[in-house]
């Protein structure tokens, strides 16, 4: 499976899962828990807290491979989505549980809410955009490249690889105007 294409492997875990294929969840472990903790953290600010969370996200998947739905885009950002929303309900049921917190705090809790959303969007946005794009907004943020060493690098005009920054960066820029994502349905299992 090391040379499928990310939404042919995604349907193959899927499957693997379905049919309760133990190695299936520990491989899809292996590849997606540093991202799920990073972001739980990211809304959670506390290490244990994030722990649950992760172990809380991939039990969901356990359980309930058949909601993934492939057409609405890859499995790292339906697993991003669930792990905000995962993060988000705990991180809800901490502040009721701590009872009446002051406005400040709710807001900052309200802003760490508003982080893990976006940093969502973006992942789902970056995994999504072509190749091409992704490739050049890698050479310009990680790698410091200008628009003509990006040119360079990727094999295309210097008009080419401005193009492909502006519409990466123009897509990238849409995570933080667009609205919150949608709070969780309710699922149930099989």
């Amino acid at each position: 499976m090391a040379h499928d294409t990310a939404p042919r492997w995604d349907r193959k875990m899927q499957q693997r899962l379905e049919r309760g294929e133990a190695a299936a969840l520990g491989e899809l472990y292996d590849r997606f828990a540093s991202l799920v903790h990073s972001l739980a953290h990211r809304v959670l600010d506390d290490d244990e807290a994030s722990d649950h969370a992760t172990r809380d996200v991939f039990a969901y998947i356990w359980q309930n491979p058949h909601s993934f739905d492939p057409r609405e885009g890859p499995m790292r950002s339906w697993i991003a989505a669930l792990t905000q929303r995962t993060a988000t309900s705990r991180l809800r049921r901490l502040q009721r549980s701590d009872g009446p917190c002051s406005s400040e705090e709710a807001e900052r809790i309200e802003e760490q809410v508003r982080a893990a959303a976006t940093a969502a969007r973006a992942d789902y946005i970056v995994t999504s955009m072509p190749s091409s794009l992704r490739a050049a907004l890698e050479l310009a943020y990680f790698q410091r490249r200008d628009y003509r060493q990006a040119a360079d690098t990727l094999g295309v005009t210097e008009d080419e690889a401005r193009r492909r920054l502006r519409l990466g960066l123009q897509l990238l820029s849409s995570a933080m105007t667009r609205p919150a994502m949608a709070p969780p349905g309710p699922r149930g299992r099989r």
